[in-house]
């Protein structure tokens, strides 16, 4: 009693009490709004029971795997249109219909124009200022941008030196055999993608097979590693608990300050050299220093340092990364495949033009390679999840008969399952089977609009796909007339995803046998 009485009697002792009883309302209110929220509003919606607290605890412990975890949801309500659900405490409707996914990506994008904000931009600024994360006006500008980098006249501009690369690349597994018996193809193909990235939006030239451990590709392992492991879903989930305290103390989630520090100086130097130079060379930096040094009239802020870094530096990510995952499951499908494999050869071979090489238009012709990219698209898509972000009040139909239509509310995430879309029988029969004739001329006009997305769609499709797709088919033409794609002892067939990994890789990584043709 004495204690209490103490307590009571102190301005401390208050001030303690005050501040323990609001913070236990503030947990109660929480509490209650994550529980109540979408029972209030008569659609279907997750529960929040043991069995999602289970399930959410394994997701951060890493003993289930994103992809099967939002396909999971995803058949959880098979006959809804949408349901709710909360995404760290933030309201989030999960859509399972293409036309619901098709008016929000594209017939009524300007009421989600937007992605979720993961990082602010004070604390991260190298992955908070590309054209992904930026939101509203600003995304707008930069999209404007940066668009000419990936017309089509810039693509043939750009395929002399990325199918340079390509052809050091296998010319150098050819001068090694060794290498070639058994090969984990993540990591050498991050070594071309990190080369093409260099000479194409850097302007400078790397060859990561004979210098592995240059800055470039160095830096580029550090970053992916950064997505991955226990202590950054920890930073990531600390942030979105505690944003005004992370921010306070600086914690980084993506990119480290060297690495900041690295990109920074290396662009900084480029636009040096060009100016003292009158350097004019027709890519993404060139186009971004055009942008800084013109007024465009409907620009409300000019372009810093920092806004071009991150360009720069999102797209060596998306090449480093994204794109060698890609030519991963590409070669170990062709790989398993060798029916597949044979036929794609016989194409390659039939669009070598003159020295045994391709051009930027001999490779457009691969119809049967286009369809093997998009089936591997299809079976393993970038990301298993994509997103927008309601910015003005929105309504829906009913979910289901006897529900009642949906007022979305700005800030509500808007959830489009890209990996159970690509997997749902309904739209792809059969769909753990490698298929590249659901994409010939008679078939691809079948597939469902809006089930297909591995770029997304409308306004925020991923800007650099038709790059993405060009350095890949390059790689891919090239090996496959140089080598026979073989399965070994390591193959993991069928796919087992790793736990591990937030990106879609096998457990165990991507191996497999490289044998040198006969002429």
């Amino acid at each position: 009693m004495e204690l209490f009485s103490s307590l009571f009697s102190s301005t401390f002792g208050l001030l303690l009490i005050t501040l323990t009883i609001v913070g236990i309302l503030k947990v109660v209110t929480v509490v209650h709004y994550i529980n109540f929220y979408w029972k209030s509003k008569g659609i279907p919606y997750l529960p929040n029971s043991l069995e999602f607290f289970v399930i959410g605890w394994k997701i951060f412990l890493r003993r289930l795997t994103l992809a099967d975890y939002f396909f999971y949801l995803y058949n959880y309500f098979p006959d809804a249109k949408y349901f709710g659900m909360m995404d760290f405490g933030i309201p989030a409707v999960f859509l399972r219909d293409p036309e619901l996914i098709k008016n929000v990506m594209v017939k009524d994008f300007e009421n989600f124009h937007d992605h979720r904000k993961f990082v602010d931009e004070s604390i991260d600024p190298l992955f908070t200022k590309n054209v992904f994360s930026l939101r509203g006006d600003r995304w707008k500008e930069m999209r404007n941008t940066l668009s000419p980098s990936f017309t089509a006249s810039k693509m043939k501009f750009m395929f002399d030196l990325v199918s340079k690369c390509s052809r050091e690349f296998v010319n150098y597994l050819v001068d090694h055999p060794e290498l070639c018996d058994e090969i984990e193809t993540k990591s050498v193909f991050r070594s071309y993608t990190t080369d093409v990235i260099a000479t194409t939006a850097f302007g400078i030239s790397v060859n990561s097979m004979k210098d592995p451990t240059n800055e470039f590709y160095m830096r580029g392992i550090e970053t992916s590693k950064a997505f991955g492991g226990l202590l950054v879903m920890f930073k990531f989930m600390f942030i979105r608990a505690f944003p005004r305290f992370a921010k306070s103390i600086g914690i980084k989630v993506f990119v480290s300050s060297t690495t900041t520090e690295f990109f920074k100086k290396i662009v900084g130097e480029t636009i040096r050299l060009r100016e003292e130079q009158g350097i004019i060379r027709p890519d993404m930096i060139h186009l971004l220093m055009q942008a800084r040094d013109k007024n465009y009239p409907n620009v409300h802020e000019k372009l810093t340092l920092d806004d071009i870094v991150s360009q720069a530096f999102v797209f060596f990510l998306a090449g480093f990364e994204t794109s060698s995952i890609l030519m991963c499951f590409i070669a170990h499908e062709l790989a398993v495949n060798q029916n597949i494999q044979d036929r794609l050869r016989e194409e390659v071979q039939q669009h070598l033009i003159e020295e045994n090489d391709f051009s930027y238009e001999s490779l457009s012709k691969m119809t049967y390679m286009d369809m093997v990219v998009s089936e591997t698209l299809r079976k393993y898509p970038p990301s298993v999840v994509t997103d927008r972000l309601c910015t003005k009040s929105y309504e829906l139909p009913p979910a289901e008969p006897g529900y009642k239509s949906l007022i979305v509310k700005s800030d509500t995430v808007m959830m489009i399952p890209v990996y159970a879309l690509h997997r749902d029988p309904k739209y792809f029969p059969n769909p753990d089977k490698f298929d590249p004739e659901r994409f010939s001329e008679e078939n691809k006009n079948n597939i469902v609009p809006y089930t297909y997305l591995p770029f997304g769609h409308g306004p925020r499709k991923c800007i650099g796909n038709r790059f993405a797709l060009m350095e890949t088919k390059i790689l891919i033409a090239h090996l496959l007339q140089k080598f026979i794609l073989k399965r070994t002892a390591k193959t993991v067939d069928p796919m087992i995803y790793d736990k591990m990994e937030l990106n879609l890789t096998p457990k165990g990584g991507f191996w497999i046998g490289l044998e040198k043709r006969e002429k």
